[in-house]
């Protein structure tokens, strides 16, 4: 069957108009060789290489041409944010705009599978879908397991209450022997015969048949669809003749498999597109890594130029590629890579330490425009006691917001949420804001939940939201201010509750200053006594995707609590072990620690334990890294800044 679409759509005319419009480089063959395919292809790109870009551009050139009517272009991500980013691109040209109408489709793999094939099943089953997504079915699953009817369930899992919680939260449906099997996170501790486990399936049955599911739910009802059906996947290669999967290294096995039932054996044209090297949001298992689909290919094509940084950070991050080898051309800015060294007296002068040397190394615009991010792998201390252990240790106001309380809690929990709000973490700020509120309050009518708000600024939980958000961006570093935002809070508060003797407790609504000296005290804009840009700080999973002038990556605990992460990749890293495959857990720090070295264009700076780096700092001068030793206050190595201007402060 001929393509739909003309035969001239990428010749080397049109490739370089539409190239030349979008601003876009085309200086690499294997760019060309993206562009011009028209078979099924893999593309392992590295980071900064310009992929959506190439992306876009080939979607703005089928667009062009594309002659059918009734079959279009399917392209899925893995993110709205990704998705949004193509979308995007799309819409500054009117010929990218078509592909944004039918019979074209723009989305997610979770999207796509909802779509065509699960919510179509649940319609002809009678099923009327109230919710998917995991946070609604958590709280719902809650509910009913604690109702009277599933007091034997209960009894069950009396001694381990919270694990049987979690597991009741997380069950799920699976395509299994011809069935739709429940499974949770863990081993149940009972067999699925037993009355326990009948009721433990009657529960997750029951639930659906209400309209309530998980993401992973919907995969399971596709294949089944997909299985019992067996036209319907041919109907839908035949409807999306191209196929483009963005951020493919992100796939999991739900996914690939479905993705496999509808496309593989067909006349489709397949490309995929990432950087197996980044996938950090699926688990690494051997059932994946054997799938005859398993991204990337070994013929794939690499894209291995990268214009966001130099060669210092592409040696660098080159041997990070743990997943598959591949030596990264930095064709971008010279770049610096530096190590703070602290000891637990002065570990909150490092990211103050940072903030300094990024307004010496990378020109003060582009600081402005894109302030320095201070990332790490680990959000929350957890209970180990081996220091340090998360983000938090570094920057207390980006504690884990539940473990705020006392006196001020919610200006503290405020503070705290509002360096995750700017962060990027914008749902877990204003949930944990809106949840410490509902904490202090005595009512006879309980607080909804957040996501039970209206979003009507009509109504009183649209104003409460509102207040949220000006919460999360008013500075709170007046008493005046904060017990007129309280007052006005508590007047939302009755009419939510319609609860005229609502009561607040005093000592969580109190008004507290920051600390002298606290991150929240500069978080917004240019420190005047030096001129440092504020740095941003957020996790390193939260960063992926985005590009930094200047990026610090904090030392934090890996996930078992044993090792941390920035000293281990070092150490791995100057001594040219590597990575064996053998060893996962290191791995998985390599793996985290590429994403977010491969950030920053100008400055890359890893903070490490002093202690810790004794047997490998000569190795790092030697490469001419700067060194600076915030414990003596002096710096050891600084082939590339001006010594002597740079000096830790003790308000960091």
């Amino acid at each position: 069957m001929s393509a739909p679409y003309s035969p001239d759509a990428f010749s080397k005319d049109r490739v370089d108009a539409a190239a030349a419009i979008l601003g876009i480089d085309l200086s690499q063959q294997e760019q060309w060789d993206f562009i011009q395919s028209v078979s099924s292809l893999d593309v392992q790109a590295v980071p900064g290489s310009g992929k959506t870009s190439l992306i876009g551009l080939k979607l703005a050139l089928l667009a062009q041409v594309w002659t059918s009517t009734t079959r279009g272009v399917c392209v899925l991500s893995h993110t709205n944010t990704a998705k949004d980013e193509i979308t995007a691109r799309l819409m500054a040209s009117p010929a990218g705009a078509k592909l944004l109408r039918y019979p074209h489709f723009i989305g997610t793999i979770q999207s796509f599978t909802n779509m065509f094939f699960a919510l179509p099943a649940l319609r002809s089953l009678g099923i009327e879908v109230q919710a998917i997504d995991d946070a609604a079915y958590a709280d719902a699953a809650i509910r009913l397991f604690r109702s009277p009817e599933f007091r034997t369930l209960r009894l069950a899992l009396k001694n381990k209450f919270r694990e049987g919680e979690d597991l009741v939260e997380g069950a799920h449906f699976v395509w299994e022997a011809g069935e739709l099997a429940v499974r949770t996170s863990r081993d149940l501790p009972f067999g699925s015969t037993t009355e326990s486990g009948a009721l433990f399936a009657k529960l997750k049955r029951r639930l659906a048949w209400q309209g309530v599911f998980r993401y992973a739910d919907m995969f399971a009802i596709a294949e089944r669809n997909l299985t019992r059906n067996t036209g319907l996947a041919t109907a839908a290669a035949h409807r999306f003749p191209f196929v483009l999967l963005d951020e493919m290294q992100d796939t999991d096995d739900a996914q690939q498999q479905l993705l496999d039932q509808v496309f593989t054996g067909t006349e489709a044209v397949v490309q995929r597109v990432g950087d197996v090297n980044q996938g950090i949001f699926t688990e690494k298992t051997g059932k994946s890594v054997n799938r005859p689909s398993a991204f990337p290919q070994r013929d794939a094509l690499e894209l291995r130029v990268s214009p966001r940084f130099g060669p210092a950070i592409a040696e660098m991050v080159s041997g990070l590629t743990v997943h598959r080898a591949q030596a990264i051309e930095g064709v971008g800015p010279p770049g610096t890579i530096a190590v703070l060294l602290y000891d637990d007296d002065c570990i909150t002068e490092v990211v103050r330490a940072f903030e300094q040397m990024a307004s010496e190394i990378v020109p003060r615009g582009l600081l402005l425009n894109s302030p320095p991010r201070v990332l790490g792998s680990r959000k929350d201390p957890g209970t180990s006691k081996k220091f340090p252990k998360s983000i938090s240790c570094y920057v207390p106001e980006y504690a884990a917001v539940k473990t705020i309380t006392g006196e001020g809690s919610l200006v503290r929990v405020a503070r705290s949420a509002r360096v995750r709000w700017l962060s990027g973490e914008a749902n877990f700020a204003v949930e944990q804001l809106w949840n410490t509120i509902r904490g202090g309050v005595r009512s006879a009518t309980p607080l909804p939940s957040l996501r039970r708000l209206a979003r009507d600024h009509d109504l009183p939980g649209g104003r409460a939201r509102t207040l949220l958000l000006d919460i999360l961006t008013d500075p709170l570093d007046d008493e005046k201010r904060w017990e007129a935002i309280i007052n006005q809070l508590f007047l939302l508060l009755v009419e939510l509750t319609d609860d005229q003797k609502i009561g607040l407790n005093k000592e969580a609504f109190a008004y507290v200053p920051p600390a002298i000296g606290s991150l929240q005290q500069r978080v917004s804009s240019v420190v005047p006594d030096d001129g440092a840009v504020t740095g941003v700080v957020g996790t390193i999973q939260g960063a992926k995707g985005e590009t930094h002038a200047a990026t610090l990556i904090l030392e934090c605990l890996d996930r078992s609590g044993n090792r941390h992460d920035v000293h281990e990749v070092l150490r791995c890293f100057l001594d040219g072990g590597g990575f064996p495959a053998t060893d996962k857990t290191r791995q998985r720090m390599a793996e985290l620690i590429f994403v977010g070295a491969s950030r920053p264009t100008h400055l890359l700076a890893f903070a490490v334990h002093k202690t810790r780096a004794e047997t490998y700092i000569d190795a790092v001068s030697v490469r001419g890294w700067i060194v600076r030793d915030l414990t003596s206050c002096s710096i050891i190595k600084s082939p590339s800044m001006n010594e002597g201007r740079v000096h830790p402060q003790s308000d960091a």
